[in-house]
């Protein structure tokens, strides 16, 4: 494996993006608001004022980076629910180029800024309009990641349409349960600030979208790994009904989280801080003052700086119990979760990879050590345990991203539901620059943003083959239709049957060095089969099975069933 080194930088920076996927009070009345026209152009007129963008010739597109769509959540508004823009004075600057992040603590310490409440947009430097309009929300489990991390400079133009990529409120100060800050709005009491921001973003776009070309009645709401979770919750949140008219999963699945126990979580994390102000003499002490509602704890909360709650809960590693958002509060989503959910009714896109697991295997603990040294490709053993957590922890992840969220919607559901599976990666002989990560956590991004150094400055031989250009002519062919239609069918494409209880049929998409295909397929696997499996599994031995099920697989998003049926402990705070 001659490319291990830079496969482990790739690990890196990926463990990096996917650890860290209008609510206004005064709401404009749409009737009479201003009639927006698409002209061509890099300024365009929103109901805030001129915006002025940049042109890429060399893709041929027109982008605005950074625009606002909500006042600053910063000092009193902190956790609030997002307040309506005021008119610019001016033009807008939108030519920046560079996305702007919400603050947010990673590998190479804080980055950003409270005040980035601010969306992206793309779209082909062409005078058509009426374009439909993909909304997308980045991953980084709620706690990281921003509005760069898909950008659609690359394929506007051969999609057709307006892309918009949102920053939202991140970790503590973007999902916070503790009822000190509770307001009397049953929305700001839900905890679920980030979820606000991204109804707000919506209404945005569809109070402004027409000024960039976009059909406001024709909006996709999508998003990768938290991002995908988030677009599922919205499916089941009232606040969202009649937001968007599509949606699109990339690795999503349905997760939430009870408030009760969140709140013991978001206590335990912040109490070390109360003790090191000297505002408590013990954490536990903290723990318990946190978790009153006095007005002493929400001055106490509203004082700390930004920087020093952004990284607080650190990686979460797909581990909900570590940094626990998405609260069944009973206003922005039920309090029974998606299980008897009124959802909104729109064609659905779930969409996973075959290997989703292989990135989180490698930044577990009982890996990290051979993964960061390099030494894993030439160790037998601890490469065939990594291979072990992989396939299982990737079987399990692959049918919570589309399998089990089908299944739960099924009888509740009219519209079409489309899944998908990724197999890109695990099929290549002639490079092995995915021999490791396999059709990973994410393998979808560089067939639309074929610039993203982030994956093809390691893995740029895979892409570059014949197969994976063939691959993504298909996936954005597809890709097209479902944003335009509702439907990812058309001429020329292997039909893509909708997945129904009694045919539950999903497309397979994959590549070898020179040919793409789509193919259908029915799944046999459930959780209990991959159980059953591991059991009988004898590739490793049974210690190194043990841990792997105890302390690599288990709390885990995708691991309800595994975790009861080997006993697993429960990682919540009691």
């Amino acid at each position: 494996m001659k490319k291990t080194i830079s496969i482990l930088l790739f690990v890196l920076i990926m463990l990096v993006l996917v650890s860290c996927g209008n609510l206004s009070g005064e709401k404009k009345d749409n009737e009479t608001a201003q009639k927006q026209t698409y002209k061509m152009g890099e300024i365009q007129e929103t109901q805030y004022g001129n915006i002025k963008g940049y042109t890429n010739t060399d893709e041929n597109v027109l982008a605005w980076k950074a625009v606002p769509y909500a006042k600053a959540p910063t000092g009193d508004l902190r956790w609030k629910k997002p307040h309506e823009l005021e008119k610019f004075e001016g033009t807008f600057d939108a030519s920046k180029k560079d996305s702007q992040a919400f603050i947010q603590t990673g590998a190479d310490g804080v980055i950003g800024s409270e005040d980035n409440l601010n969306l992206d947009i793309y779209r082909p430097n062409t005078e058509k309009k009426d374009l439909p309009v993909m909304v997308y929300l980045h991953g980084g489990n709620n706690q990281g990641g921003t509005s760069a991390e898909l950008s659609g400079e690359a394929f506007v133009k051969d999609l057709e349409t307006v892309f918009v990529s949102v920053n939202y409120r991140l970790g503590p100060l973007g999902f916070n349960p503790l009822p000190a800050l509770n307001t009397g709005d049953d929305l700001e009491d839900s905890g679920n600030y980030a979820m606000l921001d991204m109804a707000a973003s919506l209404d945005w776009v569809k109070d402004n979208i027409e000024a960039f070309g976009g059909d406001k009645d024709n909006i996709t709401l999508s998003g990768f790994s938290a991002g995908g979770r988030d677009v599922m919750a919205t499916l089941a949140s009232p606040l969202f009904k009649d937001k968007y008219q599509k949606a699109i999963a990339f690795s999503g699945g349905m997760t939430t989280a009870n408030e009760e126990e969140s709140i013991k979580v978001f206590a335990k994390a912040i109490a070390p801080l109360v003790v090191e102000d000297k505002v408590k003499n013990t954490e536990d002490e903290a723990y318990q003052w946190l978790q009153t509602s006095g007005k002493d704890v929400r001055d106490y909360l509203y004082q700390l700086p930004a920087k020093r709650l952004s990284g607080l809960m650190g990686d979460a590693a797909i581990r909900m119990s570590a940094f626990p958002h998405l609260y069944t509060d009973g206003t922005v989503l039920p309090k029974n979760g998606f299980d008897d959910a009124n959802y909104s009714d729109v064609p659905l896109m779930m969409f996973t990879g075959a290997s989703e697991f292989s990135f989180f295997a490698m930044g577990d603990p009982y890996f990290a050590a051979s993964i960061g040294d390099g030494t894993i490709p030439s160790d037998a053993s601890k490469l065939a345990e990594f291979n072990f957590a992989k396939k299982y922890g990737s079987d399990f992840y692959r049918l919570f991203n589309t399998q089990k969220s089908a299944e739960k919607m099924a009888d509740q559901y009219s519209a079409p539901i489309y899944n998908t599976e990724m197999q890109f990666g695990t099929h290549l002989t002639k490079t092995d620059d995915m021999d490791l990560a396999g059709a990973f956590h994410g393998v979808f991004i560089p067939l639309l943003d074929t610039n993203n150094e982030s994956y093809l400055g390691t893995m740029s031989e895979s892409y570059g083959l014949k197969g994976a250009q063939q691959l993504k002519e298909l996936f954005r062919g597809y890709l097209k239709n479902f944003l335009h239609e509702g439907n990812p069918n058309g001429a020329g494409l292997t039909t893509w049957s909708a997945w129904k209880k009694d045919n539950q049929a999903s497309l397979v998409l994959d590549a070898n060095e020179v040919d793409a295909k789509a193919t259908m397929t029915k799944e046999t696997k459930t959780n209990q089969t991959i159980i059953d499996a591991i059991k009988k599994d004898q590739t490793i031995p049974e210690n190194a099975k043990n841990t792997i099920i105890h302390d690599v697989l288990n709390g885990r998003w995708f691991s309800s069933e595994l975790d009861a049926y080997f006993n697993n402990k429960s990682l919540w705070v009691k």
